[in-house]
């Protein structure tokens, strides 16, 4: 068995059995290419990311109703929804490198598995299930806060303050068309890139931002573009021109 020492690191959790930290690495592809004996041995991770899901479900909803004793349950649930998204727990663990401890069988291997969307979100969740198995709730518990504090931390102003629908209203009030929204250029590398989003009206920019997700970004594009909206006399356009693709 590798060394895990970093990966446990990482997660702030040293395992006592190691071989459920395995496991949870251990994608479908990388068994199925077994031969049919030795099937079923070293099980994948799903069973695991079965159980993480819902522990992450339980701890990231604890989060929130602390956070936000007011809430609404639809505003709450949304937001869960959004920081244990498959999209979401994929940037966590890219954020920190849970891909290059995949195990994989050698076709995933070559078609880029290691940054998948999905696979690096059920590993995660695998991850908390492992934990959540060999530690106890107070084990998970303190993984979920380590890794997902600074997600929902963002969340609140994504899902609590949702500018996107804000800004379609207030289109809608001064009789403009829908906003719509266009990636103007991706920054970083491919394990932490980021999106510049423009948000435009009429093919008009009124608000542009900079995101970790395209989703993230078109909310803060949202956001500057309904101040200046509201702030402008009916049927004012921007100055700007039209935005385009750089290049």
């Amino acid at each position: 068995m590798p060394d895990y020492s970093e990966l446990e690191a990482v997660l702030g959790h040293s395992f006592r059995d190691r071989a459920l930290l395995e496991q949870a690495l251990r994608h479908a592809s990388w068994c199925n290419e077994r031969a049919p004996a030795d099937k079923g041995k070293l099980p994948d991770n799903e069973r695991l990311e079965f159980l993480g899901d819902a522990v992450l479900g339980l701890l990231v909803g604890q989060r929130l109703m602390e956070r936000f004793p007011d809430g609404h349950q639809g505003n709450l649930s949304i937001t869960r929804q959004q920081v244990v998204s498959e999209e979401g727990l994929s940037e966590v663990a890219r954020a920190n490198q849970i891909g290059q401890w995949l195990i994989l069988g050698k076709g995933e291997e070559k078609s880029g598995g290691r940054d998948k969307t999905k696979i690096l979100a059920d590993a995660f969740e695998a991850l908390i299930g492992a934990v959540y198995v060999d530690g106890g709730f107070a084990a998970a518990s303190t993984v979920v806060d380590r890794l997902l504090t600074d997600r929902i931390n963002e969340a609140e102003l994504k899902n609590f303050y949702d500018f996107k629908t804000r800004l379609q209203e207030t289109a809608q009030a001064r009789l403009l068309p829908s906003p719509t929204y266009q990636v103007v250029r991706e920054l970083g590398p491919d394990h932490a890139k980021q999106f510049e989003v423009a948000a435009l009206i009429d093919g008009q920019e009124w608000g542009r931002a900079v995101g970790r997700s395209k989703q993230r970004a078109e909310q803060m594009a949202a956001a500057e573009a309904n101040f200046r909206l509201e702030g402008s006399d009916a049927g004012t356009r921007p100055k700007k021109k039209k935005t385009k693709e750089p290049g």
